[in-house]
Order: C-alpha cells, then structure tokens, then sequence
C-alpha cells in the first residue's frame, strides 16, 4: 500500500514530534548573576524590587516551564556579605511559607564557583499552590560573596532526574 506525499509528510511530523523531548536541555548563561543555568526550556525574565535580609535589593528571575514543571533561578545582590546568611535563610523560609510546608535537608549544594557557606543546602518542600492543588518543590540555596541564588524546581509530583539535571547544571562563571 502506497501512501500520497501529504499523509507521507504528516506521519513524518508525527514521528519528529513524538521522538522530540519534553524537556529540552540547554546552557542558558546569567550574564548579570555570573552563572550559566541548565534550563529544560527558554527562561523568561522578571525582576522586581523587595526587602531580603532587611535590605532593599532588586531580586532577577529566570523561569520557565516544561513537562509539567517549573524552573525557576532567582539571585539578587545584597551589597553586603554580612546579610548572605539571612538572605538564604529567608528565602528558604519564604519557599516553604509559599507552600504551606516545611523543608526537609536533602544534601548539601555544591555549585562550581560558590563561596562556601553552611546554608548552601538542597531542600524538599511539600505543600500546596495557590489554587489549593498540591505540590511538590526542590529549592537549592547558595551564595557568591554578596550575592544570593536560589534555584527550585516545582510540579504536582516532582521527577527526580529533571530536578537532579537542573542542579547539578549550576556553575558560576569566574
């Protein structure tokens, strides 16, 4: 059986979409954070003026979403070096209030580049979104003198390995 060029051409659509991944790996770099990001898909940028550590900084996010995920980078620069571990703490704290949940250590955080520090951990975080429906969110802390990453994975039931391939793609350019 003989098929004409338009089925031809619609079965091969159909195959390249079905082989295409849902999540689409690429180096995404962070030019005013010092960072390059591994991001499953094209990030959008935000940014917006708030209070972090009792200082009045501009926090920068990166997000976008894919295979029923979000991935989000925020950093924002506290002048300061004195107010990184407030800085972290809060914004730790804030992801878990976000949620209605408390966050339970995974492990430590190392991203290539960092400034060492006690709070650059991986958290899990259980609890619900906006509309009630539940979720479940990985929120990754680190630091670079005075500035302050957090990057956090999101979806209604996490997928380990994509959340593992977003964190172990951080690395901090020099």
């Amino acid at each position: 059986m003989s098929l004409n060029p338009v089925w031809r051409c619609g079965l091969a659509a159909l195959a390249v979409a079905a082989c295409s991944p849902a999540l689409n790996w690429r180096d995404t770099p962070v030019p005013d954070a010092h960072l390059v990001a591994l991001f499953p898909c094209k990030p959008d940028r935000l940014a917006r003026d708030l209070s972090l550590a009792e200082t009045r900084v501009r926090l920068v996010l990166l997000t976008c979403s894919a295979a029923g995920a979000t991935f989000a980078l925020a950093h924002a620069d506290m002048a300061d070096p004195g107010k990184v571990h407030a800085a972290l703490t809060q914004l730790r704290d804030s992801a878990a209030a976000n949620l209605g949940g408390a966050p339970q250590r995974l492990a430590p955080l190392g991203v290539p580049g960092m400034t060492p520090n006690p709070l650059a951990e991986r958290w899990a975080i259980s609890g619900f979104g906006s509309d009630g429906a539940a979720l479940q969110e990985q929120v990754g802390l680190f630091s670079r003198g005075a500035r302050v990453y957090q990057a956090t994975v999101f979806a209604p039931r996490l997928d380990a390995e994509a959340a593992d391939t977003f964190f172990s793609g951080l690395r901090l350019s020099p």
